[in-house]
């Protein structure tokens, strides 16, 4: 007999004995919980079907005998037999919920990340978070939330993360929105910031202390109790999605670090996660989703770093993953927007109601993982934290260089894998930039020679390989597309573009790698009574593969109008073709 955390059960074992035990229950009411045992001999030789055949024959409910099974073989010494006992768990939905509560309580951390990375896995297998002490007399989770990032050590962190986290413990009053005109970017969503945060004054100072929280030194968070100031945080700010979107990326970056994986799911976060994933909200999903991935030591081998998001398969799959495809946003683009369905006005939504229900926030994770099961699709955010606060961060400029993106970028892919596999590149404007820079990087790099190995193809949305012509215009309208360095690094025929190019263009021929650019050809409003063709078709001409232009604007090149419209069909058709003897389709 064994107790644990208050639950009384019975371990059975099957051991090399000449005799060996079954349990017989009868029920009690319709209920039928356990309640008498018996021990009769049983030959040794019918061991093997102890639970299936003798348990069969005695009065106990097979569900309940069922359940004891599965969770002894979640703790088996053979992975396989583990993974199909979490499967089995959490695709039987005929427990009572006494039995969930029971499991709740017995799981342990693996097989609960294991159930949580199931599809719509019933939430009732996980416990809820912990009580939450009561806080001191007069102290707000604001409080708290200051009084953690001030106890933090500033050393051996990113500069801008220091700027920042002195800035977040100033500032916290209504006139911070004043002081701070123009785009505040949290993630790179490049909203104006009056609109970005609710006019609750606290939930500013929440925001910013959540920034400058998300590059911290783990460990210390941990340690000084951040875990559960985060998940009080969590709790009270059920109406602010971003709020709490934001939590979870910094779980989410905390996971990465196995050394606090207990802490994590000994705080509750795991119950939080599995609902999470389980939201009708594409970029919350995916938050979860990345959180649990790194969390997910039995099935995941990659890590996923602040910034980079898993599409699909963004729960524990059968389907083989034979390839990778990345999405790469522009400058004031971020990993999910970028990437949805182009936005349809009142009037068409009205004629098209099925349309209106079709709609998708991410196409590349509705569609492209229907049409491509077995593979990996990654979006990838850059720009994604403290830089892009309208404040100047002392190496801000450092930080909007290409060259500077790319380290950064690569070593971010290489933890999560990619080069192991056949890869396709899908980049948006100045991410196609990104793209050819990082390949050039990798090729000088003898241990990111895989990546471009498994290059197999790149698809390019408007991408000024040759510039822009921005510099016809105001600083303010160069501003709002190509902000600080971008805008000497993208003018037209700029030394850096034209090198950038000519080195690319010979690496891609001598590894023929295939690609397709689609060009716009309508002009984008960018503000009062200012429309302009932000890349032009002879700018987005990379010199080989196809160039395809579309009557649409810079904006919604990358935002395909339906399923069945050219833009998606010739997207996807390109990436079928680059991997058509790698993938299933």
């Amino acid at each position: 007999m064994e107790r644990f955390e208050g639950c009384l059960f019975i371990t059975y074992e099957v051991v090399a004995l000449d005799k060996a035990v079954t349990i017989d229950t009868s029920a009690i009411l319709q209920e039928k919980y356990k309640s008498y045992i018996y021990l009769r001999a049983t030959p040794s030789d019918e061991k093997e079907n102890l639970a299936a055949e003798h348990f069969s024959r005695v009065d106990a409910d097979p569900h309940e005998v069922a359940l004891w099974v599965l969770l002894k073989r979640t703790q088996s010494a053979t992975k396989a037999i583990r993974l199909q006992a979490v499967q089995e768990l959490a695709n039987n939905h005929h427990w009572h919920d006494y039995q969930y509560q029971t499991a709740a309580q017995v799981i342990d951390q693996r097989t609960a990340v294991g159930l949580a990375r199931t599809p719509q896995v019933d939430l009732r297998f996980f416990l809820p978070p912990p009580a939450l002490p009561d806080l001191e007399d007069g102290l707000s989770a604001e409080d708290g939330l200051r009084e953690l990032l001030a106890s933090l050590p500033q050393s051996e962190v990113d500069k801008c993360v220091q700027y920042f986290t002195s800035l977040a413990l100033r500032e916290s009053t209504q006139s911070l929105a004043a002081q701070r005109g123009g785009l505040w970017c949290f993630g790179g969503n490049g909203l104006p910031y009056a609109q970005s945060l609710t006019s609750v004054p606290s939930e500013k100072v929440e925001s910013f202390c959540l920034q400058a929280l998300v590059q911290s030194h783990c460990d210390h968070i941990v340690a000084s109790g951040g875990l559960q100031l985060l998940q009080r945080v969590y709790q009270q700010r059920s109406d602010s999605l971003k709020i709490q979107r934001n939590i979870v990326r910094i779980i989410g970056n905390l996971a990465v670090n196995e050394s606090v994986h207990q802490a994590i799911v000994q705080s509750g976060w795991v119950s939080v996660l599995a609902e999470m994933m389980q939201s009708p909200y594409v970029m919350q999903a995916s938050h979860a989703a990345r959180a649990l991935a790194n969390l997910d030591r039995e099935t995941v081998k990659e890590k996923y770093q602040d910034g980079v998001y898993i599409l699909h398969p963004q729960t524990r799959d059968n389907q083989p993953i034979n390839a990778d495809v990345l999405f790469i946003h522009g400058i004031l683009g971020a990993a999910f927007k970028t990437w949805r369905q182009k936005d349809r006005n009142i009037l068409e939504e009205e004629k098209d109601k099925e349309s209106r229900d079709d709609y998708t926030e991410c196409w590349p994770k509705s569609w492209l993982a229907a049409d491509c099961p077995n593979l990996r699709v990654l979006s990838v955010e850059y720009d994604s934290h403290l830089s892009d606060w309208m404040a100047k961060c002392p190496v801000e400029n450092q930080r909007k260089s290409l060259a500077y993106r790319s380290r950064e970028l690569l070593k971010k892919l290489k933890m999560a894998g990619v080069g192991e596999r056949p890869v396709v590149w899908v980049a948006h404007s100045m991410g196609g930039l990104l793209v050819k820079k990082m390949l050039l990087d990798a090729s000088e790099d003898p241990d990111m020679h895989g990546l471009l190995k498994n290059t197999k193809g790149i698809m390019f949305y408007s991408v000024p390989h040759h510039g822009t012509f921005m510099a016809e215009y105001s600083v303010n309208v160069r501003y709002l597309l190509f902000p600080s360095v971008e805008v000497r690094e993208l003018c037209k025929d700029s030394p850096a573009l034209r090198n950038l190019n000519e080195n690319f263009l010979n690496m891609a021929k001598e590894k023929e790698f295939k690609v397709l650019s689609f060009a716009e050809t309508l002009p984008t409003n960018i503000g009062p009574m200012i429309k302009i063709l932000v890349v032009p078709a002879q700018s987005a001409n990379l010199g080989i593969g196809d160039l395809i232009e579309v009557d649409v604007d810079h904006l919604n090149i990358c935002k395909p109008e339906k399923k069945d419209s050219f833009l998606y069909k010739r997207s996807l058709q390109f990436i079928q073709e680059s991997l058509q003897s790698y993938i299933n389709h």
